[in-house]
């Protein structure tokens, strides 16, 4: 066997050549605009949603959507979209918009919470030995008691598994008593300073939004220096974005709220000797990932991007930037059809990875209805195992950077973020706007916007809102702790009007045997009603009303006939607008001979003897409302 080199001029010769460069799009003409804006228009125009005679472009408007930043989100974007953008430089260095590096060590971080330090513990062990990285523990409120860390944390290797605690809201001292009852745990172990990992979870502003008490920084800075000062892999402070995004408050109110509480600890930490590069080690930023995918991709851009800009005011180093932990919206959790929450997790773990987070936490499918199951929580991990480890989300640096749709997003969020930061800032800084109540104020109005949404369901909510199942199999857990009620930023659950009058429908069920009805008076044949029919059962099966439909008729008298079989003194009339002409008033004047005492109508037609319509875009808890108070006085 010949092991000589091979002569080179040989490989040169049986190397293939350079290929013809490829012209795909050579035999078409290049693409124009006003073209292309031309045919959006003919498509609207076919379906009926601009005029023949609109000017061109009318569609492109009739497509761009506004969010609750106020930002416009257009169907199109170009590289002329982008051309006046700040640049968003090289990734792992400022302003880190790009990320913090190349491929990342993606932290997956699974909260648990249980007063039960035994089984915590175990819950904790069969995470860490399946491939969770760090925990992320309720201690107090919801969790285990600080004197119950030796026990919950048993077998727990403190320089490798990093412990990330939680005392919620738990009063000062309380809070601290969890941090030094760590801090002890990891000296009796004998692990030193030098290499104990984990994070303290003090937040004390995010308390205060929290409960509405005064934010007191004193205790929990002292001890944030006294880290700083001897523990260099350990962090002490969050900035967390939570308190604001679950009380219903948009992206740009939770960075700016995260960015002026972040200033807050930096401007306490440095006025306790700690260096600002040291101090913004000790401290790591908490935001949520939803199920709006390329907003929290932008959000986590413009994160770094604003608290790197933070940092150069303050005089950081270059390289210096604050680890970054995003957390799957727990208010996007629903306890009815909750497997639907594997998708909602998949999401936000896609999101949170693809915009740079350093740590993620999944939320198991079932932590809205109780206490998640070994189960839930291996989906909940295995999630972003996917994600890292066959998707190789994390070996890809800034996987959205250079869209143009991504880049504007961040771009405009930024400073929508920006404002709010400002905001806060000169009326004191978040303390203060968090004590003269300005913050509430703000997040009330975006909440209002949200309920809006969610009530007309333009803001649809899958197995809730839309597609829901009566007859679906409930998902039964043991309870989770009952955690004091928040007086100052609420939790809102987007899914909760609904699932309310679902509970009401259960209630009704297991007291007669059978769930509230509304009859569908249908008309004409299935063809004619199927739209309308199907319209009105989803709207009345999300509020726990059980419909009954009359099926194909041709008169009023059979639908009466039907009518009297249901049992119910509410009626809904399903058909064309044309069938409503021709036969709805007489059918209604018949139900309402019948012994109905409510008569509505799917549409927004106008008949005689009808008490109310509903369509696409109207308030369907208001219809829903309606349709309970009528069976209710039936009763």
């Amino acid at each position: 066997m010949n092991t000589g080199q091979v002569d080179k001029a040989v490989l040169e010769a049986a190397a293939p050549g350079e290929p013809e460069e490829l012209e795909l799009a050579s035999g078409f003409p290049a693409a124009d605009r006003d073209e292309w804006l031309k045919l959006v228009d003919q498509v609207l125009v076919k379906s009926g949603r601009i005029s023949a005679d609109a000017p061109l472009g009318t569609a492109f408007e009739k497509l761009t959507r506004t969010t609750l930043d106020g930002i416009a989100v257009r169907p199109l974007y170009t590289a002329e979209d982008v051309a006046e953008l700040p640049p968003a430089g090289a990734p792992g260095v400022r302003p880190f918009v790009r990320g913090t590096g190349g491929p990342r060590a993606w932290d997956v971080r699974q909260r648990h919470v249980g007063t039960d330090p035994e089984k915590v513990r175990e819950a904790v062990l069969a995470d860490l030995e399946c491939g969770v990285s760090s925990i992320w523990l309720a201690v107090r409120h919801g969790g285990v008691e600080p004197a119950a860390l030796p026990a919950a944390l048993d077998g727990v290797l403190l320089d490798a598994a990093p412990v990330v605690l939680d005392p919620g809201d738990s009063p000062a001292p309380d809070a601290i008593a969890a941090a030094e009852a760590f801090l002890d745990l990891a000296a009796r172990r004998d692990v030193a300073s030098a290499d104990l990992l984990g994070h303290l979870g003090l937040d004390p502003i995010g308390r205060a939004a929290r409960t509405g008490e005064p934010a007191d920084l004193r205790a929990a800075v002292d001890l944030a220096a006294r880290v700083a000062a001897e523990y260099p892999k350990l962090i002490a402070l969050a900035v967390d974005g939570l308190p604001v995004h679950t009380a219903g408050g948009s992206d740009a109110q939770e960075l700016g709220y995260v960015l002026s509480a972040g200033v807050a600890y930096l401007r306490a930490l440095t006025e306790a000797g700690v260096g600002i590069d040291r101090a913004a080690q000790v401290l790591e930023l908490r935001l949520a990932a939803t199920v709006e995918q390329f907003p929290t991709i932008a959000k986590l851009r413009a994160a770094r991007r604003l608290w790197a800009r933070v940092l150069e005011a303050s005089g950081a180093a270059e390289t210096t930037i604050s680890p970054l932990h995003a957390v799957s919206s727990p208010i996007a959790l629903t306890r009815r059809d909750p497997y639907v929450n594997l998708l909602r997790g998949t999401i936000a773990a896609f999101a949170a990875g693809v915009g740079g987070a350093d740590a993620v936490t999944v939320y198991p499918f079932d932590a809205a209805i109780g206490q998640s199951t070994p189960f839930s929580r291996r989906i909940a991990r295995n999630t972003q195992t996917l994600l890292v480890e066959e998707s190789h989300v994390a070996r890809v640096v800034d996987p959205a950077g250079g869209s143009w749709y991504v880049e504007s997003l961040t771009d405009a969020l930024a400073d929508a973020a920006w404002a709010v930061f400002q905001e806060l800032e000169a009326a004191g800084g978040v303390a203060d706007a968090l004590a003269k109540g300005l913050v509430a104020e703000k997040v009330a109005e975006v909440r209002e916007q949200r309920e809006r949404a969610v009530a007309t369901r333009k803001a649809p909510i899958t197995g809730v809102s839309e597609f829901p199942d009566l007859f679906e199999k409930p998902v039964e857990r043991e309870p989770n702790p009952v955690l004091p009620e928040r007086t100052a930023l609420p939790v809102y659950r987007p899914a909760a009007p609904y699932e309310a009058y679902r509970d009401r429908s259960d209630a009704v069920l297991a007291e007669t045997g059978a769930r509230p009805k509304a009859f569908l008076a249908t008309l004409g044949p299935i063809a004619a009603h199927t739209a309308r029919a199907t319209f009105a059962r989803n709207l009345l099966q999300a509020g726990g009303i059980e419909p009954v439909d009359a099926g194909a008729t041709e008169t009023a008298d059979e639908v009466v006939a039907a009518f009297r079989e249901a049992g119910t003194p509410v009626a809904v009339l399903c058909g064309t607008d044309e069938l409503y002409a021709e036969r709805g008033a007489e059918t209604a004047a018949a139900l309402r001979a019948a012994g109905a005492t409510t008569i509505l109508l799917a549409g927004k037609a106008a008949v005689d003897g009808v008490d109310e319509t509903f369509a696409v875009g109207g308030d369907a808890l208001a219809t829903i409302a309606t349709v309970w108070s009528a069976l209710e006085a039936s009763r």
